[in-house]
């Protein structure tokens, strides 16, 4: 049985991004995404136009990785960065908070994700099983392309 971690990442991540914003209108970006920055490390804003779904897709494979319920602080620590200040030495600085707490909400009202009081949020059966029925046809197609990939499926 392939799981989610036995697949390349990007491709993974690509796919469930493809499936959120095709199949889970819960899942939209608000109106100010396509302008705010991603944290104070950034200089831009991301120029892929369907970043919001990429990240809920990384989201949810950082969500099936841990195991572990994770919460809005460590997402910020996950998709920080180094600011560059200047002739100053660079800083480690946390991403966005409202980022990943509007992803994760959105997530929990598809019913992809849960809520742990106290903890953070954890995969529900659901996320589960899209991330797994997602990674198995990304296996399918790796098999056809290289054999010796058959022994996972």
């Amino acid at each position: 049985m392939v799981n989610a971690l036995e697949v390349p990442a990007d491709m993974l991540i690509k796919r469930v991004a493809e499936k959120l914003k095709k199949d889970y209108p819960q899942v939209k970006p608000p109106v100010w995404a396509y302008f705010a920055k991603t944290g104070v490390h950034k200089e831009k804003p991301p120029e892929d136009k369907d970043w919001w779904y990429i990240r809920a897709a990384s989201i949810l494979r950082k969500l099936y990785k841990s195991g572990e319920p994770i919460g809005i602080e460590a997402f910020r620590v996950i998709y920080g960065g180094r600011q560059n200040r200047g002739v100053a030495p660079e800083k480690f600085r946390k991403g966005s908070g409202s980022i990943p707490r509007k992803i994760l909400q959105q997530l929990e009202k598809a019913g992809l994700v849960r809520k742990v009081p106290g903890k953070g949020r954890t995969l529900t059966p659901a996320g589960r099983s899209l991330l797994d029925t997602t990674a198995r046809e990304i296996m399918q197609e790796l098999v056809k392309q290289r054999p010796e990939l058959a022994r996972y499926l």
